[in-house]
């Protein structure tokens, strides 16, 4: 079993890490005591590979001493896991300027004292696990949505290609709530009113063929291909999916055939590309 520490500072990124990880296919576990991870990581054993890749989110709120952590990772070597410290941190500036924008209070503050101190208390507190950290990632030189790129490139570089979904749609069924971008094909010819072709659908190659005749069609794909090839590597910088719907009336033939021929252009190199028609056969 695999067993990830995420930790750090306060305000470096911590809860915004585990959520990354939770997509790259780990159980989170937010502020588990030190005392407890030992019978935690068992119990995730005793599950028979439920549970392989875990990541646990510890600091200074779920760790006493640094003795403690100490005997709470030769607990968790003595069970034959794999264990890895992911320990992420800014500098005091940036952590002040954090703490004041969530007017949250920093976990080893004290009242009436200035959050600085807390900080630098912490740093200190963490020093000796920071020194044993596998990976440090430093989240003051760039926004937090970045820092989804810096822990794929740290723990799993090999995993998860980046997924773009495209699915058509009707308009007359609404918007896919999850679209992150939306392009509407209404403007190309309509074959329903093709007598031959109304009770086809976008994947049958008369259909096809009839929209793709049109220059305007072949033009439009072309663009959109090329808009895509430049938005993609910049969603994938903070995210490991996007969502991209084609609509048109109903679903049925514009939408269907620009969304599959959509996804035809966009195949290869480092994303997988998955086509789905929502309304096709409403």
């Amino acid at each position: 079993m695999e067993i990830l520490i995420i930790t750090g500072l306060s305000g470096a990124g911590k809860t915004r890490a585990a959520d990354i990880c939770e997509d790259l296919g780990y159980y989170c576990v937010d502020n588990l005591p030190a005392a407890l991870v030992g019978r935690f990581a068992a119990l995730c054993q005793a599950t028979h590979g439920r549970y392989e890749r875990v990541a646990l989110v510890m600091d200074a709120r779920s760790v006493e001493s640094v003795e403690e952590l100490d005997a709470a990772l030769d607990e968790l070597k003595k069970l034959d896991c794999t264990v890895r410290i992911l320990f992420l941190e800014a500098d005091t500036p940036t952590l002040l300027r954090r703490y004041k924008e969530s007017r949250r209070p920093h976990p080893l503050g004290k009242p009436g004292e200035p959050i600085r101190h807390a900080v630098e208390r912490e740093q200190a507190f963490l020093a000796p696990l920071r020194e044993r950290a596998d990976f440090i990632i430093q989240t003051d030189s760039a926004p937090l949505n970045r820092l989804r790129a810096k822990i794929c490139s740290c723990i799993r570089p090999e995993e998860r290609q980046f997924a773009v979904n495209i699915t058509s749609f009707g308009y007359k069924k609404g918007i896919p709530p999850e679209a992150d971008l939306v392009f509407d094909v209404r403007c190309l010819p309509n074959p329903y009113y093709e007598p031959d072709l109304q009770q086809l659908t976008g994947l049958d190659g008369p259909v096809a063929d009839f929209i793709f005749r049109n220059e305007n069609a072949v033009l439009l794909l072309e663009k959109l291909t090329d808009l895509l090839a430049f938005l993609i590597p910049l969603y994938q910088s903070d995210r490991q999916e996007l969502n991209i719907a084609v609509g048109c009336t109903g679903g049925h033939h514009r939408s269907v055939a620009v969304a599959q021929a959509l996804g035809e252009a966009l195949q290869g190199g480092d994303r997988m590309v998955t086509v789905t028609h929502r309304d096709i056969e409403d």
